[in-house]
């Protein structure tokens, strides 16, 4: 006869060493990657241009256009390239709005047709790259707010070190719900697992809304050449064609002064909508290592459900396995999300750890289970896939 609970016992240990084995690595690794400041009279020497893709970002693109005006960093060595995504509404009279001879107004229509793509992100990147004069190329969202700092911290990092690839923070603020605040924790900790894992080289993350790499590196790798099926992917695919090639010079910049800030999604639907987008790209992932730790840590949590659902027949030894599991992540997650926190001096963001810790669970085993169920998805009113 099959011993079904001394499997599923075996199986939880299992899955439970694993979270607890690579939390402990992500913190190792985080601990060994330098943080960056600002060199003392620091001189940039480098033409940057900054790409924004907008679509219908009215309510956003001035106070982003904005924070990067007022950067610490010399005029005449910048250009702002918003290249609208077929808005629908008063982006592109916002833009045009500013005088300002910095910024650089692009119609994604006057390239190509709507009809005729599923990238839409990606083509007006591409786009703006073609078009731009600087050496290195800078992405940000258009809901983003940047530091002052922001860009002479990017470019300090890029003439100091010269990486083919720069992945920097990004994360939440002006948090207003319960939701909200458990996104920013979340996303505090994804900051800590990309730093480390490009610190460590052995997983390279990185999100969009805040990148550099040179003109020239982009178009050697053919840019998006191969990843330009999917709607999602025009950061961490990017990224990991660009290691493939250069494993040893992709850089992260650890600095709280060089995050991205953009506001939380405001409700479980747009939420999740977000996270489905993000998901269906892990299919295409270059790095294995990516994917097998997604599907461990997607297993750990359905193993964490199941267990409680066992109680009702296995009663003490499902209860017993579902406390246990549930300790062990509350515990090696607290010390991981502490450290970052502590760094980006969200220490206020710990106050709701506990019910976060609930999300957590639920969210990635809901995620998880429509990523493979549900082949598209709707963003900013298009159904892609």
């Amino acid at each position: 006869m099959i011993d079904t609970k001394g499997i599923y016992l075996v199986l939880t240990i299992l899955l439970a060493g694993f979270y607890i084995c690579n939390t402990l690595r992500y913190l190792y690794w985080w601990r060994r990657l330098p943080e960056w400041s600002l060199p003392t009279k620091f001189k940039p020497q480098t033409f940057v241009s900054i790409l924004i893709p907008a679509r219908n970002e009215a309510i956003n693109i001035a106070a982003c256009l904005q924070s990067i005006l007022s950067q610490n960093y010399p005029t005449q060595l910048i250009e702002i390239i918003v290249i609208d995504d077929f808005s629908d509404d008063l982006t592109p009279e916002i833009v045009q709005g500013f005088n300002d001879v910095r910024i650089r107004y692009l119609s994604l229509a006057d390239f190509v047709q709507e009809s005729d793509q599923q990238a839409y992100k990606k083509k007006a990147i591409e786009t703006g790259i073609n078009q731009a004069n600087g050496s290195l190329i800078i992405t940000t969202d258009a809901d983003c707010q940047l530091p002052y700092n922001w860009l002479a911290l990017l470019v300090s990092y890029y003439e100091a070190k010269n990486p083919v690839f720069i992945a920097s923070p990004v994360n939440f603020t002006r948090e207003n719900s319960t939701l909200e605040r458990f996104q920013s924790l979340d996303f505090a900790g994804m900051m800590l697992v990309t730093g480390a894992g490009i610190q460590g080289k052995f997983m390279h993350l990185c999100n969009g809304a805040n990148l550099a790499y040179p003109k020239k590196v982009f178009q050697e790798v053919d840019g998006f050449a191969g990843i330009d099926n999917l709607a999602s992917g025009d950061d961490m695919l990017l990224l990991q064609k660009v290691a493939h090639r250069y494993p040893n010079r992709i850089g992260f910049v650890k600095s709280a002064e060089a995050t991205a800030l953009t506001s939380p999604m405001p409700d479980w639907r747009s939420f999740l909508s977000q996270r489905l987008r993000w998901a269906s790209k892990s299919t295409a992932y270059r790095e294995w290592r990516i994917t097998l730790t997604l599907a461990l840590v997607f297993a750990f949590c359905i193993n964490i459900i199941f267990s409680l659902v066992s109680v009702f027949w296995w009663g003490s030894f499902g209860l017993a396995l579902f406390l246990g599991q549930l300790f062990l992540k509350t515990l090696v997650d607290f010390v991981m999300l502490r450290r970052a926190t502590d760094f980006f001096e969200r220490q206020d963001l710990m106050r709701g750890y506990f019910i976060a810790q609930i999300y957590h669970i639920a969210y990635i085993a809901i995620i998880g289970l429509l990523a493979n169920m549900q082949q598209n998805y709707v963003w900013k009113g298009r159904r892609v896939k």
